[in-house]
């Protein structure tokens, strides 16, 4: 039996943490001393480290509560009512990374376009990107320099980028 700073040792979470999961009703604390400290089992060890995990992998916790359910009681579900849900996360994921790689091709973008001197960013593409609320190509960014009158950055800008 381990008291809750113990299991919160083991499983490499905080007290506050074992206590929330209580409050989710995702751990139980059944078992109590006879000065009413919580004692917790080698079962609510490995039901923390899998919460713990679950959590590492994003699942929300109506998920974890859903993948506990049927750990719990296997007998009366499937293998594919936990594998939809895997897959269902899966699908999140898949949809974040191509985000991130839409987000990735614009800073590349946005990087590329600049010159990165050590000049006055009164013409920095970057800048100007992010004030357009979108991508500035190198030419657009010289053509937008002559009309503002930046004729001495449009200088170094040409002998920077040649």
């Amino acid at each position: 039996m381990y008291r809750i700073g113990e299991l919160a040792k083991l499983a490499d979470v905080t007290p506050d943490t074992i206590r929330y999961y209580e409050k989710q009703q995702m751990m139980d604390h059944e078992v109590r001393t006879e000065g009413g400290f919580r004692l917790y089992t080698e079962t609510d060890l490995q039901r923390l480290k899998f919460i713990r995990y679950a959590r590492q992998l994003g699942f929300t916790l109506d998920s974890i509560r859903e993948l506990l359910s049927i750990r719990i009681d296997p007998e009366h579900h499937t293998c594919q009512e936990s594998k939809s849900i895997v897959q269902e996360r899966l699908q999140e994921v898949e949809a974040r990374i191509a985000e991130l790689q839409t987000m990735q091709r614009s800073l590349q973008r946005l990087n590329d376009a600049c010159c990165g001197t050590a000049h006055s960013s009164v013409y920095c593409s970057i800048l100007e990107a992010l004030e357009q609320g979108g991508p500035v190509e190198r030419n657009q960014d010289v053509d937008l320099l002559n009309r503002r009158g930046y004729t001495r950055a449009v200088n170094l800008y040409n002998r920077e980028t040649l």
